[in-house]
């Protein structure tokens, strides 16, 4: 089928396939293929319903055109009929291999035709619906291979970065700001040259070292990241050089070190400006001689690495103040990049945002597709201290809270409250389907308008007496329940039901009694 870090977040991120015509609701685009017109506009209409963007073509050829077309790489799920005139739609997916083999395709069939349903799986279709198609069933199954569409995506990013073959064009860095940062990049991963890679936390330093490694010689072979400064002091030499058995109380097996385990490949040295003075000589004879003492040996070892530095400190005030030695200083800083903060590179946050919204609602198992344009605007309007770090985890949290399909400006509470003009604002109450009747009741012994009685006890904005002062029947009371729910949760059946306490049939069943189906129209 086609299709937050342990060790710390992702600062830049893989870039996911790109949509020319992308917006900010960033609705998954369906291409559906059908011949017949009718059964094609019903399909167009289903599909828009679910909340998808739909391109509907008539037959195999036109399906085609559309994928080879400029917004072709849009499309992420076909929709197709196996039964047309002309080209079927078995030599259609035969034809999409050698243009969009990865693209989902979920084929239509007749009742019973089993052998036709083999014979498209066996050409490349990943899911089956029978006509005349359930809605139900329809969204369903374009929901689960649009998620397992994302969490192959994610896998093989995962896949890039663990064998080392990360590139630039897989990181989100197309602001004007990053572009320097790109080309000093690809100029430096074409030597040897120590690198130092200067910015503030979060901004995404070992994901440039590891682009840098990607376009590198040493593409493929081992990237050795080492946190400096959360090593304990007593610890940094074993673990970066290595120690024999015995060599001092506790190393009952010798240790291979963080050098050692990076010959022929990379070795990328995080929060270098923390490492202790007397592990500065150290590493300095190290980079300078190509070899290093495990702690316990009797004798050198030769060892082959690439280095890659980071920090998020000013190293030449560290050097003044004789906190960090000026000539290791000098041997780290021989090709410098200063990767620029979140704030300075806006212009990445939408798709930024977009790459983990597709990814944490692929991993939560959420239905959420997009921001809304105003969230957007509020998170681009912050200052990110925390950078894409940030950001990302930021994300995470509205995914868990958002109860809709996009995000909303009241899914990021701690962020509306630090920009100006952004609140999170308590949806209102939809306007009364029948006026209130201003009657004398008392409601625990104390004398209140029927109005009053109403909002106190009753769902808000559903009245429960007639015009007269009659209890409505309940009947009505439950359709107009039914309305409010259905406007609050802006058609969602499966929330509906949920915050109405009923199964998602039985509320289909009491919508169709209640002769309510032109509310979900």
């Amino acid at each position: 089928m086609k299709g937050p870090d342990g060790v710390g977040p992702l600062a830049i991120c893989a870039r996911i396939r790109s949509n020319s015509n992308s917006q900010c609701s960033m609705a998954s685009r369906v291409l559906i293929v059908e011949d017949d017109p009718a059964q094609r506009r019903i399909l167009e209409e289903l599909v828009k319903r679910f909340g998808f963007d739909v391109t509907a073509v008539d037959g195999s050829l036109k399906g085609l055109e559309v994928l080879n077309g400029s917004t072709g790489g849009g499309i992420e799920l076909i929709i197709l009929d196996l039964l047309m005139p002309g080209m079927d739609g078995l030599e259609f997916l035969e034809k999409l291999q050698a243009v969009r083999g990865d693209l989902p395709v979920i084929v239509q069939t007749a009742q019973g035709s089993i052998e036709t349903v083999i014979k498209a799986m066996r050409a490349g279709a990943d899911d089956f619906v029978v006509k005349p198609i359930s809605p139900e069933r329809l969204k369903v199954s374009i929901q689960n291979l649009l998620k397992v569409n994302a969490l192959t995506e994610e896998v093989k990013r995962l896949n890039k970065k663990v064998g080392g073959s990360m590139s630039f064009d897989d990181l989100i860095a197309s602001s004007p700001a990053m572009a320097n940062v790109l080309r000093l990049g690809r100029r430096g991963a074409q030597s040897n040259i120590p690198i130092l890679i200067e910015g503030e936390s979060g901004v995404g330093k070992e994901m440039i070292a590891r682009a840098i490694q990607g376009e590198s010689e040493r593409a493929g072979r081992p990237f050795v990241a080492v946190n400096c400064g959360a090593i304990p002091e007593n610890l940094v030499e074993s673990i970066l050089f290595g120690h024999e058995k015995g060599s001092f109380t506790g190393a009952a097996t010798k240790h291979i070190g963080k050098f050692q385990e990076a010959d022929n490949g990379t070795l990328f040295l995080d929060e270098v400006a923390e490492l202790p003075l007397d592990m500065q000589v150290k590493l300095l004879r190290a980079i300078q001689e190509g070899e290093i003492d495990p702690v316990g040996s009797r004798k050198p070892v030769k060892v082959n690495i690439r280095l890659i530095s980071a920090t998020n400190r000013n190293m030449i005030e560290m050097v003044k103040a004789g906190q960090f030695r000026e000539d290791l200083y000098y041997r780290l800083n021989v090709y410098p990049m200063m990767v620029p903060p979140l704030r300075e590179r806006k212009d990445d946050i939408p798709a930024l945002v977009e790459h983990f919204i597709t990814r944490f609602a692929a991993e939560e198992g959420r239905k959420v597709r997009g921001v809304e344009a105003d969230a957007l605007r509020m998170l681009q309007a912050y200052a990110w201290p925390g950078n894409v770090r940030q950001l990302e985890n930021t994300v995470f949290r509205a995914i868990v809270l958002c109860e809709g399909d996009t995000l909303e400006i009241q899914d990021f509470p701690q962020i509306a409250a630090l920009v100006e003009g952004f609140e999170v604002k308590i949806p209102p109450a939809p306007e009364l389907q029948r006026p209130q009747p201003q009657l004398s009741v008392t409601v625990n012994g104390v004398g209140r308008s029927a109005g009053a009685a109403v909002s106190d006890g009753m769902a808000l904005g559903v009245p429960v007496v007639t015009d007269g002062g009659h209890i409505r029947k309940l009947e009505d009371v439950e359709a107009d329940m039914i309305r409010l729910a259905l406007h609050r949760y802006r058609g969602q059946m499966s929330e509906v039901a949920r915050k109405l306490g009923i199964g998602r049939s039985t509320l289909y069943r009491k919508m169709k009694d209640l002769g309510l189906e032109e509310a979900i129209g």
